[in-house]
């Protein structure tokens, strides 16, 4: 067992010393540009070449859709609490949550991490690979296996589809008889009318069981990364100590189980799996400073 996490530690590092981070920014530069402006890009994932017409099958998204949704949504997102500009600590983010994102079963998205310019204490997904966390929740990590832990979860709820869910159960999705069968060229207007904003979508309350399996999936891809598997735990914990009142948690606790909740399901569901797993690292020199 010992020899398979010195191999995984290995891997690892070579991993963070050679990965190239995805440039979030830079990526969704023209999204948050339309959210801001009203104007629209097409895009030729969703839409294929120039001036051909695809309807949008917002009942079985392809790959491809999936993305472009995570892409609407995130872009608005950015467009209300813009990423840190700290290049140096996004790329750590992006380093860390790809790696992380391999050892789940959809390691082939394009996985993208950031961190935004907001005190409130939370982390976001939304479909295609898209992750965001607070720099207020970033402050309260300690280590790398804790941001690993923040990181997986977020993972987790786009592997198991959960947001993508909503969108598709959502009322509007249910109107579509006549909007939704129709052959769209302007694939970005659609979706901006069918998904509404972002932040909304990412910070709407998910069923309890979804945070759950979130949780729990969560601590079994840190493990397998080679982290020390109670990071998640310990920021949950960390989270759970914050007076309620406090208006950094105020959002987290009403889309969210009580911390407490949620680290006595964990319990529940791994109880003693976890004693001999051995040599998972918790990386605190390596871990990231905020320089503000």
């Amino acid at each position: 067992m010992r020899i398979i996490y010195f191999f995984l530690v290995f891997i690892f590092a070579t991993f963070i010393s050679q990965a190239q981070a995805f440039d979030l920014g830079e990526t969704l530069k023209d999204v948050v540009k339309e959210s801001t402006t009203g104007k629209t890009t097409s895009t030729s994932n969703a839409t294929g070449s120039e001036g051909s017409k695809k309807a949008f099958n917002w009942k079985s998204p392809s790959p491809q859709e999936e993305i472009q949704i995570g892409r609407e949504i995130t872009g608005n997102l950015l467009g209300a609490s813009p990423l840190v500009k700290d290049a140096a600590l996004q790329k750590y983010v992006n380093q860390v949550g790809r790696w992380v994102a391999n050892q789940s079963e959809r390691a082939d998205l394009p996985w993208h991490f950031g961190v935004i310019e907001s005190e409130d204490i939370n982390a976001f997904a939304a479909p295609g690979g898209y992750v965001i966390i607070t720099k207020g929740l970033y402050r309260k990590l300690e280590n790398e296996a804790q941001l690993a832990g923040v990181l997986s979860h977020e993972i987790a709820h786009v592997v198991r589809s959960h947001h993508l869910k909503i969108l598709q159960k959502s009322q509007l999705l249910d109107l579509g008889a006549g909007l939704l069968g129709k052959q769209i060229g302007k694939d970005n207007q659609v979706i901006q009318k069918v998904i509404g904003s972002g932040a909304e979508i990412c910070a709407r309350s998910l069923d309890k069981n979804a945070e759950f399996e979130a949780d729990r999936m969560g601590v079994a891809l840190t493990t397998r990364a080679g982290y020390e598997p109670y990071g998640l735990p310990e920021v949950l914990q960390t989270i759970g100590q914050t007076d309620k009142d406090e208006s950094s948690v105020a959002l987290l606790f009403k889309t969210h189980p009580h911390p407490d909740d949620r680290l006595l399901k964990l319990d529940e569901a791994i109880g003693n799996r976890l004693d001999n797993v051995k040599g998972g690292k918790t990386l605190n020199n390596r871990f990231y400073k905020l320089k503000n």
